[in-house]
């Protein structure tokens, strides 16, 4: 090859290295011009597709979404979880790097957990809600009677050892799952456990099941299922010696550490200020909608309402939208929210701070969204059926989300001369687009809303209101 071919061929390698890197500059930076198309043609830039199966037995599975690689949740490493058990089945006992926040979706449940040293159980019903910080053993049970268990749970990655995803420490197991006490030698576990060799091979060889097992065996009872059925007491004192504790000897010297203190050492969290007092499950279906209208519901839960969510860091929202009707247009300056669609479908619409579309995606059950925070978006839902969700925010705290559409938007709350100005038309004009809509946070499409309150608009009007939308997204955001 000639010195002039080489060149010319350098120079070419440099002209796509450059596109390649300008588009994606552009794509980071919000243009909205790049867009990642699926079959249908949407826009599905904010849908958490990344699944993977965590655990897969007879008695149940668990699967974990996550948000697509290179666009993370900012301010919290957050994924969702979605656990499915059958009747009369087990999570074995184990804790994790991550905290959780269950909901339940569907079933019964029992859920045992370690507070202080102490064993506490719980009985959970459909949408009650209940937390799980990182560090604290815990086990799950399918207690409704010939009804498969469904469970949604946030898992905060905060505290985690920074993996791909959690980290499990199954604290009993044998084969499958393996219990973190076979890493430590025969020897050393024969001795800790004051056993025989051939008791200590029974033992940690026995489960092979899983870590969702079926707790009831016409044949022969399981490991677990003998432990269920254990008082309080013999519980506590059985997950202890799992773990090496001879209980005896504990309480005559004091010379063992602490259950809680001994997990926290495994995770390096030994300071970290954890629970006094058990958590109480709070249930989202018992609480009155903190707003209504003929059009739908919605439901926003802070550390104000549940006390638990302080340790967390994590706020809980539920949505309830008739058919065709819309969340109005608006933006959450305090958080990131998460979404998973419960039932129906609809659609989710995202802006770019430079006023393009982000997303305008359509959701049916079992998808699962996020809106970043500060960008602004609304959800709609199909006219075939009602559209409900239910999510997680990253924050605890109140959330006051500014609307940009509807009888208490921003754009009413801020009407004036200057508002006209920068849409670049009369102020009347301007006070017609913010005052037509008489309903607020949740609107009637055209074809649900009232009859006698519909308004018929010839092209014209049509136009001329599209056009001040559209300038508004050009000027008032300033070319962001």
């Amino acid at each position: 090859m000639g010195k002039g071919a080489t060149v010319l061929l350098w120079w070419v390698v440099l002209v796509i290295m450059w596109c390649a890197v300008g588009g994606v500059l552009g794509h980071l930076e919000g243009g909205g011009e790049e867009r990642q198309e699926s079959e249908g043609g949407e826009h599905e830039l904010f849908l958490m597709h990344d699944s993977k199966q965590m655990v897969k037995t007879d008695a149940g599975e668990m699967r974990v979404v996550r948000s697509a690689a290179g666009r993370s949740i900012v301010e919290k490493p957050m994924q969702i979880g979605f656990i499915t058990m059958e009747p009369k089945s087990l999570f074995v006992p184990q804790y994790l790097d991550s905290s959780l926040i269950l909901f339940i979706r569907r079933g019964e449940a029992k859920v045992g957990s370690i507070y202080n040293d102490e064993l506490v159980e719980k009985q959970l019903k459909i949408g009650d809600l209940y937390t799980i910080p990182a560090g604290s053993a815990f086990y799950l049970v399918n207690t409704g009677e010939g009804q498969r268990l469904h469970i949604i749970c946030s898992i905060d990655m905060s505290e985690s050892l920074k993996m791909d995803t959690f980290q499990s420490f199954f604290l009993g197991g044998g084969t499958h799952p393996t219990s973190i006490l076979t890493g430590f030698a025969p020897e050393t576990l024969s001795t800790a456990f004051n056993i025989s060799m051939s008791e200590l091979e029974e033992i940690m060889t026995r489960q092979e099941g899983g870590p969702i097992i079926y707790i009831k065996d016409s044949q022969q009872p399981s490991t677990w299922a003998k432990f269920l059925e254990m008082k309080t007491q013999d519980k506590v004192k059985h997950l202890k010696r799992i773990m090496g504790f001879d209980v005896e000897t504990e309480q005559k010297h004091g010379t063992w550490w602490s259950w809680r203190k001994l997990l926290n050492s495994v995770i390096g969290n030994e300071n970290k200020k954890q629970p006094v007092e058990p958590t109480e499950p709070y249930n989202l279906y018992d609480r009155k909608p903190d707003f209504k209208n003929s059009y739908g519901w919605s439901i926003a839960l802070d550390e104000s309402d549940y006390s638990a969510l302080a340790d967390s860091g994590v706020g809980i929202y539920s949505v309830n939208l008739t058919a065709g009707s819309m969340m109005a247009p608006h933006l959450n300056p305090t958080a990131t929210e998460i979404g998973i669609v419960l039932k129906g479908s609809g659609t989710v619409k995202v802006v770019f701070p430079n006023g393009t579309s982000a997303m305008d995606a359509k959701v049916r059950e079992g998808d699962v969204f996020w809106v970043p925070r500060y960008f602004p978006f609304c959800q709609i839902a199909s006219r075939t059926g009602p559209f409900e969700f239910f999510g997680f925010t990253t924050s605890a705290r109140r959330n006051r989300p500014q609307f940009l559409a509807g009888a208490n938007s921003l754009l009413k709350s801020m009407r004036g001369s200057e508002f006209a100005m920068a849409f670049g038309v009369s102020k009347d004009k301007y006070d017609h687009m913010v005052n037509s809509q008489r309903e607020a946070v949740i609107l009637p499409s055209p074809d649900v809303s009232p009859p006698d309150e519909r308004k018929k608009e010839t092209g014209t009007e049509t136009e001329r209101v599209l056009k001040l939308i559209k300038g508004f997204g050009n000027d008032v955001m300033m070319g962001f």
